[in-house]
């Protein structure tokens, strides 16, 4: 009986900076599709509770034929379709910017991705480089249904690789209000405030005003892997414990995005549908044990062409217990030590 041989050659050890290329598109693999299995283990994850997103009947009473998939569901399936390709390696993922949602996503929809390599620039210390991409999902009409840009920190597989000619791309601070993409159909003119369960309108917020959301949800190790598991995230910092000095795995960033969207109901629960992303950061890391609390602040308001509701503009910030609400950044400008996530997002809000 001959001996056995070890071969890698047929697995995939992810990208790593020197393998990218500006230009280069990307179809990642694996495409998805979302049914009422993801939206019931969403909402066990998470205290979801928009109304949209939660109830067939308020949904078409909104003038859309069903209730569609929550935003997030649709960010995260698209987001875990491009880690194999994208930040397998990274070192973090460091922000978004021009991201828009094109449509609804609806059970039974299939959903596929793929990224453009949009900006390369190797880090002074010649060990990573920053990758930016624009990333589309798509449906299975080819529809695009979500678009937005990110930048992640890359390792090299060979520090002595070439550094590429930096490439960094100029990106919109925000997503114009006027290119904000309603759903067809969306009516909040008879919109029923009792049961979205609270009586706040656009005109009641004003910019600059600061909302506290109050409650704290305590991050749990088994369910953040659950998460991670269920948008087929395979980033092995969010598994393996091996690679960090101090055996911890970091929580996956839209875990601790999709819990501070949910605590924000408490304050904005008529903020029902995420139509834009325009900036985010993941501040600082978030670890199992940690208590997660969040704030946001009115960044401004506008109109919209669509029957009865309006756009808000809103800073959503997730702390840890030992977060102030308002507090984000030091006199130096820097993030505080509690700060691990600063969320710049647009919303559709009855008027």
């Amino acid at each position: 009986m001959g001996h056995s041989k070890v071969s890698a050659t047929k697995t995939n050890p992810g990208r790593f900076f020197e393998d990218y290329r500006l230009g280069e598109v990307i179809t990642h693999a694996v495409p998805r599709t979302v049914s009422g299995g993801e939206r019931a283990l969403y909402h066990a994850l998470y205290p979801a509770r928009h109304a949209i997103a939660s109830s067939d009947a308020f949904a078409r009473a909104c003038g859309l034929p069903a209730s569609p998939m929550d935003d997030l569901i649709t960010f995260h399936t698209v987001f875990g379709k491009s880690v194999p390709d994208i930040s397998l390696n990274a070192v973090a993922n460091l922000g978004y910017a021009e991201g828009r949602f094109h449509r609804p996503v609806w059970p039974g929809d299939t959903l596929s991705a793929r990224s453009e390599v949009i900006g390369l620039k190797q880090n002074s210390n010649g060990k990573t480089g920053v990758v930016y991409v624009r990333t589309q999902g798509r449906n299975q009409r080819d529809d695009v249904v979500l678009e937005y840009v990110r930048w992640v920190m890359v390792r090299k597989n060979d520090p002595d690789a070439p550094a590429p000619a930096p490439v960094v791309p100029d990106l919109a601070p925000a997503v114009d209000a006027g290119a904000l993409i309603i759903p067809d159909g969306l009516d909040f003119s008879r919109y029923d405030f009792a049961l979205a369960g609270e009586r706040h309108r656009l005109g009641d917020y004003t910019p600059g005003e600061i909302i506290d959301h109050v409650d704290g949800v305590t991050i749990e190790e088994a369910e953040h892997m659950m998460a991670t598991r269920l948008w087929q995230n395979t980033s092995k910092t969010h598994f393996d414990v091996t690679p960090r000095a101090d055996g911890r795995r970091l929580i996956y960033g839209g875990h601790v995005m999709s819990m501070a969207r949910a605590l924000s109901f408490n304050g904005l629960a008529n903020a029902q549908m995420i139509v834009a992303i325009n900036g985010g950061s993941h501040a600082n890391p978030c670890f199992a044990g940690d208590t997660l609390r969040a704030w946001s602040e009115v960044l401004d308001i506008a109109p919209t062409q669509a029957p009865g509701l309006g756009a808000i503009r809103l800073r959503l910030v997730a702390v840890n217990a030992d977060g102030q609400a308002g507090a984000l950044r030091d006199a130096e400008g820097r993030y505080r030590a509690h700060v691990l996530l600063d969320l710049d997002y647009w919303a559709l809000m009855p008027v």
